[in-house]
């Protein structure tokens, strides 16, 4: 089977980073897989995934927002069975490209979060269930995620199927613990870190402001990069907590990262699945999150939870975890055990299943 899989771009999220692990794998079943980028940026994930040799890598352009990209796309429908579609506004130039096209691909896209702004405004809401409405099946990353859907555009069930992210959980057991001394940390300092785009969904505001109510020995990793870096530094530089957090920008080795850290932090204002927690889980490394849709059920039983923006909250929940160690591990393990539930083997078992589906009909 060939499939087409179509991004905005290889940034630092969640989505993207799914693309790079499921990419391989799908090949391993016998699919030819290609990707295609609206933004063909080479970030670390486009180096991570051009290194696997694995299919081809096209690119539109170096933007996000040229409707040009809708022509350009109409020359690939031809060469694939399936196009498989991520993130706006991927999903509406692949389907008025088949619009304007008349062409009978077969289309699929992924929802990647619970929270959707365009339906906030009354002429999206009926835009978005007109173009929902040309994808053949629109998986789901969580039930949260379907259930918003169903809720909020009242698409139809049986378009929705669940497929859970999942994680390499043999790279994660395979990756060897990052050393403090390489980046500059001492044995009694206690390492926080949070892995995420600087974009508005994110929240390290507030892990940045908790970090302040904590003993100076308290350090704070901060792995992505962003438009919002700018303001983060400066409310770091405000709080003159410089010397202590760490702006890492991309990393290629966050599961040593993980290892190396004390406490896993992932404060956010919304989610769809919040991949990095489960890395985190798999690292064994105790995980915080914000007790947000999607990322809730990801976490509960597996890490803790604390509400987001309640910065004394979650400094009780940081501190417990450091001073006892009973806890401590006790977290650790519950974790390493959750994480287990979100294979990428079984995701990948999924889709598969699907791809079939959909190409039989």
């Amino acid at each position: 089977m060939k499939i087409l899989h179509v991004i905005n771009g290889l940034g630092g999220g969640g989505a993207e980073k799914l693309i790079v692990d499921i990419i391989p794998l799908l090949a391993q079943k016998g699919n030819d897989v290609d990707v295609l980028l609206l933004n063909g940026e080479k970030t670390p994930f486009y180096q991570e995934l051009e290194k696997q040799k694995i299919g081809k890598i096209f690119s539109l352009g170096n933007s996000f927002y040229n409707p040009v990209y809708i022509f350009r796309i109409i020359s690939y429908f031809q060469q694939y069975d399936i196009v498989h579609v991520h993130l706006f506004p991927s999903m509406y130039f692949v389907v008025i490209a088949k619009i304007l096209s008349f062409k009978k691909i077969k289309l699929i896209f992924t929802e990647h979060n619970t929270v959707n702004r365009r339906l906030d405004k009354k002429i999206f809401k009926p835009l978005d269930k007109f173009i929902y409405s040309f994808y053949k099946k629109i998986i789901c990353i969580t039930p949260e995620v379907k259930e918003q859907l169903i809720l909020k555009l009242n698409l139809n069930m049986e378009k929705l199927v669940v497929i859970e992210n999942g994680v390499n959980l043999e790279k994660v057991l395979s990756a060897n613990k990052a050393e403090r001394k390489d980046l500059g940390y001492k044995d009694n300092d206690r390492l926080l870190i949070m892995v995420a785009a600087f974009r508005e969904q994110k929240d390290q505001d507030t892990l940045i402001k908790t970090l302040k109510e904590l003993p100076d020995n308290y350090k704070l990793l901060l792995v992505g990069d962003g438009a919002r870096r700018p303001k983060l530094e400066d409310l770091v530089s405000d709080l003159n907590l410089k010397d202590r957090v760490n702006f890492l920008g991309f990393r290629s080795d966050v599961y040593s990262l993980y290892k190396m850290c004390d406490v896993a932090i992932l404060s956010s204002h919304w989610e769809g699945f919040g991949l990095v927690s489960v890395e985190a889980m798999a690292s064994g490394t105790p995980m915080v999150a914000s007790n947000v849709s999607g990322l809730n059920s990801v976490v509960k039983d597996g890490g803790l939870l604390f509400e987001t923006g309640n910065t004394e909250e979650l400094k009780n929940i940081i501190l417990e975890l450091i001073n006892n160690q009973e806890f401590h591990s006790k977290v650790s393990k519950k974790g390493i055990e959750k994480s287990k539930h979100y294979s990428i083997d079984k995701t990948i078992e999924k889709m598969q299943v699907l791809y079939n589906q959909v190409n039989n009909k």
